[in-house]
C-alpha cells in the first residue's frame, strides 16, 4: 500500500478567521461538515464558501477552548463525523471522545432548508456502557474515530500503548444510536455488538493509535493513526509519526506513511471517502495542528491498495 498526497489547502471561514483543531468531517448537502474538537461550531465548507455551523450551546459562556485560556477542561472535544439518515433526511451525526464526564455529547446535524441545523443529547450512559464493553479503564477511553459500514457504527477506541490501553472498536447499530441523539430512546438502551482489537505497532517507541476510521464499499476499513507521546487521553503529546491502516474485521492488512505536509508530521484526525477506482482510493482528510493559532490542513490523499 501508498498514499500519495495530492492537494494541500488551509482551511478558513469566509471572514479569514482559521478553522482550528480539525477533527472530522462528513458530506453534507453540497459541501463538507468540518468538525473543531476545541470549538461548539463547526465549518460548512461549500463550493461557495466556508461558514461556521453551531452544534452546541456556549459552555459556561465559552465557545472557543484551549489550555492556554485555562478553558481546555470545559470542550466537548467531537471527534468523529459520519454520514447518517434522521427522519429520512441526509445528516451527520458528531460524537464526543468521552475522555471525560463532559465529552459523552452526540450530536445530529442536517440541512434545514438551506440551512444546518442541529440537535444533541448527553449520552453518558452509552459511553460508560462501551467503555465496559471494551475494558478501558476509568480516565483512558478515548472514542476518537468512527466509520459506518452499511447499518452498523464502527467506533473506535484510540490505544495508548504506554498506557496498556488496546486499540479496538465496538459495533453499534445506527438506528437506536440515532433514535438516542435524538431523545426518542434511553442511551443506556443501545445495544452493543462485537469488540475487534486492533494492534498497530509502534514508530520510534511510541504506539501507532487510531485517529478515525473510513469504509471502503468492499467492507474493509482505511483507519487514520498517529503515534502521539502522550500518557493519557487528555493531554497532547509530540506526535512522531502518522500512517494509514488497510485493516478487514479487526486484522490489519497493511499500513503505510502519511507524507508530511510542509515540513511536518500530518496529524490526520478525519478521513472521508472521495472515490474508489479499483485499487485506487481517493480520501479527503483534515489534519489537527495543536494549535488553537494555526488553521487546519485540508489534505487530499490517493491511496494504492495494490
Amino acid at each position: 500500500m501508498r498514499v500519495d498526497l495530492t492537494a494541500v489547502r488551509e482551511l478558513r471561514f469566509d471572514d479569514g478567521t482559521p478553522v482550528t483543531a480539525a477533527s472530522g468531517l462528513a458530506p453534507l448537502g453540497d459541501g463538507w461538515l468540518v468538525v473543531q474538537d476545541d470549538a461548539t461550531s463547526a465549518a460548512w465548507q461549500r463550493p461557495v464558501g466556508v461558514v461556521p455551523v453551531r452544534l452546541l450551546p456556549p459552555v459556561e459562556g465559552h465557545d472557543r477552548f484551549s489550555e492556554a485560556a485555562g478553558t481546555k477542561s470545559l470542550k466537548p472535544d467531537l471527534e468523529t463525523a459520519c454520514p447518517v439518515e434522521a427522519d429520512g433526511r441526509p445528516a451527520v451525526l458528531l460524537l464526543g471522545s468521552g475522555s471525560t464526564r463532559r465529552r459523552t455529547r452526540g450530536v445530529l446535524a442536517a440541512l434545514d432548508g438551506d440551512r444546518p441545523s442541529a440537535r444533541a443529547a448527553d449520552l453518558g450512559p452509552l459511553y460508560a456502557a462501551v467503555g465496559d464493553r471494551l475494558g478501558v479503564p476509568d480516565g483512558q477511553r478515548n472514542l476518537e474515530g468512527a466509520a459506518r459500514v452499511g447499518d452498523v457504527l464502527r467506533w473506535y477506541q484510540r490505544g495508548n500503548r504506554a498506557a496498556g490501553v488496546p486499540n479496538a472498536c465496538v459495533e453499534v447499530p445506527l438506528a437506536p444510536l440515532v433514535a438516542a441523539v435524538l431523545g426518542r430512546a434511553d442511551p443506556g438502551s443501545v445495544p452493543l455488538g462485537p469488540v475487534h482489537a486492533l494492534d498497530l505497532g509502534e514508530v520510534a517507541g511510541v504506539g501507532l493509535a487510531v485517529t478515525d476510521a473510513v469504509a471502503l464499499p468492499d467492507g474493509r476499513e482505511l483507519l487514520s493513526a498517529a503515534a502521539e507521546d502522550t500518557p493519557n487521553a487528555v493531554d497532547d503529546g509530540p506526535v512522531v509519526a502518522t500512517a494509514l491502516v488497510l485493516a478487514e474485521h479487526g486484522r490489519v492488512l497493511d499500513i503505510a506513511p502519511v507524507p508530511e505536509v510542509d515540513g511536518r508530521v500530518a496529524k490526520v484526525e478525519g478521513l472521508a471517502l472521495r472515490g474508489v477506482d479499483g485499487d485506487r482510493v481517493r480520501l479527503l482528510a483534515v489534519v489537527d495542528a495543536d494549535d488553537p493559532g494555526l488553521a487546519s490542513p485540508q489534505v487530499e490523499l490517493t491511496v494504492s491498495l495494490g
